[in-house]
């Protein structure tokens, strides 16, 4: 199920990526790295593009690196029983994948599919260790993000377990806008069909379907195509559980 549910402020969760941001970036490697180390991650990065529908890379992959994602989103997934892909959660512009498996030395346990062209900049996982090694204050935001990905884990399980489907639609949608962000009109920054929507909350499609109906009629939520708009926060959020 997606990973992202939480009952971590916001304020939190923002402050997490910013102070990994702050460290993973090149200007911060400039300034902070001794010129031979930043020679090298100048020589050993790599500029990565990939189309709508690709993959940055597949289940049971051997992990090469990490990426940097500099622009697009992806949605990360693993094959479950009967080969039925479920969907773990998504990644966005600034985010940082790959680093878990290489962390401890297994191939990838799930891939990562493109849900609108990407960019990313790939950095070896040997010179990845070597930047965790050298740099303390890295160190310890990659910790915190480790600490803070446990966290949704675990959250993941009560999510799950004790809330109805129509309470864990009303969490994703909220937990999609806050991850995504929304465009200028409003609709989540994302287009998903009603089948991944199920994946996401644990039901059939057509049950979610008909959930999507409800909260429409509801007017909590508008939708054109695959797109969605959140209408009421406040009640989504209580009929949600779900603490911002």
């Amino acid at each position: 199920m997606l990973t992202n549910i939480i009952n971590m402020s916001v304020e939190k969760q923002e402050l997490i990526e910013k102070n990994l941001s702050r460290v993973f970036n090149e200007n911060y490697f400039k300034a902070n790295l001794s010129t031979e180390d930043f020679e090298k991650y100048q020589s050993v990065k790599k500029d990565v593009s990939i189309q709508k529908g690709d993959y940055l890379f597949d289940e049971h992959e051997t992990a090469q690196g990490v990426y940097l994602i500099t622009k697009g989103t992806l949605k990360l997934s693993k094959s479950g029983v009967y080969g039925k892909d479920q969907i773990l959660r998504f990644i966005k512009e600034g985010d940082l994948i790959g680093y878990r498996s290489l962390l401890i030395g297994e191939d990838f346990q799930a891939k990562a599919e493109a849900m609108s062209d990407v960019d990313a900049k790939f950095i070896p996982g040997d010179f990845f260790l070597h930047l965790l090694e050298a740099d303390s204050k890295l160190s310890f935001a990659m910790l915190q993000k480790f600490a803070y990905e446990l966290g949704e884990s675990s959250n993941t399980i009560t999510f799950l377990a004790q809330k109805t489907v129509r309470e864990r639609l009303a969490e994703v949608l909220l937990l999609l806008e806050q991850k995504l962000g929304a465009d200028p009109e409003g609709f989540i920054k994302i287009s998903l069909t009603r089948e991944e929507i199920a994946n996401l909350i644990g039901t059939a499609t057509e049950s979610a379907i008909r959930l999507i109906s409800e909260f429409k009629q509801d007017q909590l939520i508008e939708t054109e195509g695959r797109n969605i708009k959140i209408l009421n926060h406040e009640k989504l959020m209580k009929l949600g559980h779900v603490i911002m």
